[in-house]
């Protein structure tokens, strides 16, 4: 891509992955050349999460830490980082080494090559139980019913910075992953989809998980459409 990118990475107590995922980030960005930049957004961590960001990014003049004073949610975290962006595209990470930097040529190469606004990515194969792909499918028949689109959305998304509104945007939970899409769908935006792989984490475990979590979604969904019937 010949326009600068902006890499979100947001964490949340993900102190012992931080040293290699940012090593493997800064080196993918160093192979791309000078235009990019890296926001590292700590969403309230407790850990030293921060600290080690700092530690392994001190120095690097395309790179900065961002941190929430708590825990504020993915959502959150995501338009953090989208406000302190400064290049034309934006994408993201999150810092727990399941999605190998690398990966992200894919959307890079779909908008690229081709007259694109948004590239959403779905996973090659995930393993994740009889009872999340149940929830998944749940979740995107919902999505059908009440919005009218079919999302294939699993990973990472790419963007131009200037479609993505923080305040347009009220999430700060997970459910903005939905969000975003959704609207971009709606609002007839040139939108590809690429498949990606997905490893497992490195360490620690997920905070984004949990059937209660993801049963949520459900109710973020109805919350949505209301809010698009009046205007917002």
């Amino acid at each position: 891509m010949t326009l600068g990118l902006s890499l979100v990475v947001f964490a949340y107590n993900e102190a012992e992955n931080v040293p290699a995922v940012l090593g493997e980030v800064l080196a993918w960005l160093r192979r791309r050349g000078p235009d990019d930049e890296l926001i590292f957004v700590d969403d309230g961590s407790t850990d030293g999460t921060r600290a080690a960001a700092e530690t392994v990014l001190a120095g690097d003049r395309a790179a900065r830490v961002v941190a929430h004073d708590r825990n504020r949610g993915i959502g959150a975290a995501l338009k953090t980082g989208v406000r302190a962006a400064s290049k034309p595209w934006v994408t993201f990470l999150p810092c727990d080494g399941q999605i190998p930097p690398g990966e992200l040529d894919r959307l890079i190469a779909q908008a690229d090559g081709g007259d694109v606004e948004v590239v959403l990515s779905v996973y090659r194969a995930r393993d994740d139980g009889w009872h999340r792909k149940l929830l998944s499918g749940g979740v995107r028949t919902l999505i059908l019913a009440l919005h009218g689109v079919r999302l294939r959305s699993d990973g990472p998304y790419l963007f131009r910075r200037v479609l993505f509104d923080p305040e347009q945007l009220t999430p700060d939970t997970f459910f903005l992953n939905f969000e975003f899409p959704i609207r971009a769908l709606r609002g007839k935006l040139r939108v590809a989809t690429v498949e990606i792989e997905c490893v497992p984490r490195r360490a620690g475990s997920s905070k984004s998980t949990g059937l209660r979590r993801i049963a949520g979604v459900a109710r973020d969904l109805i919350g949505l459409r209301f809010r698009l019937w009046s205007g917002h």
